[in-house]
């Protein structure tokens, strides 16, 4: 192995790489302009959607509800809502999505309350429609405000008070620190991503360098220069692990960049309170590079494999087939690793990508656990340490190199 002559590799790769047109799109122009710009406009399209719906003045049909004058009183009153002669067919209306939803009165409604006997309305939706369920929360509004009428003259009637129906109070209080928080919300998404976008990134490369190269002719021309195999692929895995970082960095940057514009556009979508205090996010620098620390390894096991099984491969499209189960691989423990309820432990602690999800969420909220870490660490550069040594050895067979 010679450094001078893997330099030559690399150089050779890196330069033959940026002028072809396609890895400048699947490199930079994607990471950087695309999906910023697709993932703002979906944003945009759905905001619009959601106030466009909320806007709007839902068609209710009211059924029966005739022997019942006051709570038809309080429903007629309500102006954010349009009502509907009953109609026997409401079902396929609301369906068809013509009608929003459906409020049925049942018979001596009133007579009931008065008479403190128990007595239920059914409300008939499209589950699943953003619009109806819309309308279906403005009924439910209106009936609860009329329950609690209705309770307020009963207790005030009896000479009670109404604290008697709440003894005490519940109250949320957030202990934990904002930096716990992130963790919980970006800590399983960012690690996801990362690795996601190395696993993309260094595809292209990956294939153009082995397949491609079989399919241009000059493989075996490469193969005739005064370099070793390992020299050769050791500088073409160098060259795909700097296309899957840089487009991994180019990707999130971009995408920070973009959620900074889009929640400030929006008033700060991540401020939204459910208590009317706000969500206390903190972003610690230390702990996104230490995520970027811990994907290192993956990152080079990643362009290793992909640089392996492209070299089976006698062509560009053959390549993507083989390429395709190891995609899989990849997303599926990622998106394991943000399912409730799994946590860290000695079992998942062995299993690539999981484990440095589930590390990598724990570090994002502020909480470092060493004793899996420093495993996790040196276990993935094991994994990518034989990845990287199959490569070799893959380019060592002439079977595997001139295979076409």
């Amino acid at each position: 192995m010679n450094l001078k002559s893997i330099g030559i590799i690399y150089r050779k790769e890196f330069v033959d790489l940026i002028r072809d047109r396609r890895t400048l799109i699947s490199m930079v122009l994607v990471p950087v302009l695309v999906m910023p710009l697709l993932i703002l406009g979906m944003g945009y399209l759905t905001t619009s959607s959601v106030k466009k719906a909320r806007s709007e003045t839902p068609r209710i049909m009211l059924l029966g509800g005739e022997d019942s004058p006051r709570i038809m009183e309080v429903l007629r009153a309500r102006e954010d809502v349009r009502w509907v002669p009953a109609s026997p067919d409401f079902t396929n209306q609301i369906s068809d999505k013509s009608l929003r939803a459906a409020l049925e009165i049942p018979e001596g409604f009133d007579a009931a309350l008065e008479a403190g006997e128990p007595a239920s309305v059914r409300i008939y939706q499209h589950q699943g429609e953003m619009k109806s369920g819309f309308a279906s929360r403005t009924l439910e509004t209106v009936l609860r405000e009329y329950r609690e009428n209705v309770v307020t003259e009963r207790l005030e009637a009896r000479s009670v008070p109404r604290s008697v129906l709440e003894p005490f109070s519940i109250r949320r209080e957030n202990v934990a620190a904002a930096a716990q928080v992130t963790g919980q919300i970006l800590g399983g998404l960012l690690p996801y991503m990362v690795i996601l976008l190395c696993m993309t990134g260094g595809m292209y490369p990956a294939m153009d360098l082995t397949a491609g190269e079989k399919e241009r002719g000059t493989m075996e021309t490469l193969l005739c220069s005064p370099v070793s195999r390992t020299s050769l692929v050791l500088g073409k895995f160098l060259m795909v692990l700097t296309a899957a970082v840089t487009t991994a960095v180019l990707s999130l940057g971009s995408l920070a960049v973009a959620f900074f514009i889009g929640t400030t556009a929006s008033g700060g979508i991540l401020k939204q309170a459910e208590g009317g205090g706000g969500l206390p996010l903190a972003v610690d620098p230390a702990s996104v590079l230490g995520v970027f620390v811990m994907i290192l390894p993956i990152a080079f096991f990643l362009a290793a494999a992909e640089l392996a099984l492209s070299l089976f491969a006698r062509s560009f499209k053959e390549a993507q087939t083989y390429l395709t189960p190891l995609l899989f691989a990849v997303i599926l423990p990622a998106v394991a690793s943000m399912t409730p309820g799994i946590e860290l432990n000695w079992k998942l602690a062995w299993v690539p990508v999981l484990n440095t999800s589930l590390a990598s969420k724990e570090i994002m909220s502020g909480n470092w656990p060493w004793e899996f870490i420093v495993p996790i660490f040196l276990t993935n550069s094991l994994y990518a340490i034989l990845a990287l040594w199959a490569a070799v050895r893959l380019f060592h067979r002439e079977s595997v190199i001139m295979r076409g």
